[in-house]
């Protein structure tokens, strides 16, 4: 049965910063530091001017565990549609590697000696290797001297690190000539998104506290409109089930309607209950449907306009409609909000955090 939230802590700023013990909150508003000090680690160590060699055969993107897999499949989706090299996500560096490829890896987790021996043949194989890392342990050392190492600045928990790990892959895209993004204009967006979700904000006011007050007690379906807004989803689901326990559907929309039963499920539970129903009765969440959507145009718009018409009681979550900038920024905004909002969740539920939560008086 689904935790019943304490709904009153996210309107008192005090509680809320009381029970927030791993400063997780104010790590997460951290985002658009971390962009800027990874752009500025970048620039140090010359990243553009070393990696400007050429076309590269090949792009490989590590997918390892935590914040990794999010954010390089989040990189592999705004790269597909037009990169002029193949785009490849493994979690090893594949048998092929050679000297005209180039891998990216990000991880938290220093000790991780199975990337170490992966990145460490790349390097030895003549591959240019990217590394977001911490700059101690066998995975670094893997890449002394042979790889470009981007140590993080602004420490925050493994679980806060995705903006440091999508900023560096998006600099290495970037000097690789594969897409344009403007980590400066990154950085402000992910700044005015913390703005608009701080703890002191009441919830009508606060999208990232709207939003967890929206999926309380419900089974979370994050159904990507586009192949962004999917990767989106994933990381959206990762930080979920990190901070507040929460278990999420996140699927291509037109993959998750060809699942008959969750489809009904999903009709079934897209109107809002009666606020005056008995928590007790029922024993499972019902779910409700969240339509994710990055990208703009005559498509994006095709879609929409199929999925809202199949699924008429889903809520459209679409940054454009917000903010006027690219898929790249709207992609991290996003990923943000969700991350916010399942911090506050968790707080609420008591998932996560300390005594700030209030707990009932017992007979």
């Amino acid at each position: 049965m689904p935790t019943v939230p304490d709904d009153s802590l996210l309107d008192d700023p005090a509680r809320l910063a009381e029970a927030d013990t791993a400063g997780l909150l104010r790590a997460a508003a951290m985002a658009g530091a971390q962009v800027r000090a990874t752009a500025e680690a970048a620039a140090e160590l010359e990243l553009s001017d070393r990696l400007d060699v050429g076309r590269p055969r090949s792009l490989v993107l590590i997918d390892r565990p935590g914040v990794s897999r999010t954010l390089t499949r989040l990189v592999a989706a705004l790269l597909t549609p037009s990169c002029p090299v193949p785009v490849v996500v493994a979690e090893v560096v594949p048998s092929w590697i050679g000297a005209l490829d180039v891998v990216f890896a990000h991880t938290d987790d220093a000790g991780d000696r199975e990337l170490a021996a992966s990145l460490e043949r790349a390097a030895r194989y003549g591959a240019r290797v990217v590394l977001s890392a911490p700059d101690e342990g066998p995975v670094a050392a893997a890449v002394a001297g042979k790889g470009l190492l981007l140590a993080p600045r602004i420490p925050v928990p493994p679980e806060m690190a995705f903006p440091r790990g999508l900023a560096a892959a998006l600099l290495t895209a970037n000097a690789l000539g594969l897409l344009v993004a403007d980590l400066e204009q990154l950085a402000d967006h992910l700044d005015a998104e913390a703005e608009k979700d701080y703890l002191a904000r009441d919830s009508f006011a606060n999208p990232a506290k709207a939003m967890a007050l929206k999926l309380a007690e419900r089974q979370p379906l994050l159904w990507g409109l586009d192949p962004v807004a999917v990767a989106v989803g994933e990381h959206a689901a990762h930080a979920f089930a990190a901070h507040a326990a929460v278990v999420c559907d996140v699927e291509d929309y037109r993959q998750a309607l060809a699942r008959p039963a969750l489809r009904r499920a999903a009709l079934s539970g897209g109107v809002d209950r009666d606020i005056f129903a008995d928590p007790e009765e029922g024993a499972d969440a019902t779910p409700r449907v969240l339509l994710l959507s990055i990208r703009t145009g005559p498509a994006a718009e095709a879609a929409r306009y199929q999925a809202e018409d199949l699924l008429p009681g889903g809520d459209v979550i679409a940054p454009a409609e917000e903010i006027e900038t690219d898929e790249i920024v709207r992609a991290a905004v996003l990923a943000l909000r969700f991350e916010l909002a399942a911090v506050y969740l968790g707080l609420a539920v008591g998932s996560i955090g300390g005594a700030g939560r209030y707990t009932p008086a017992t007979a």
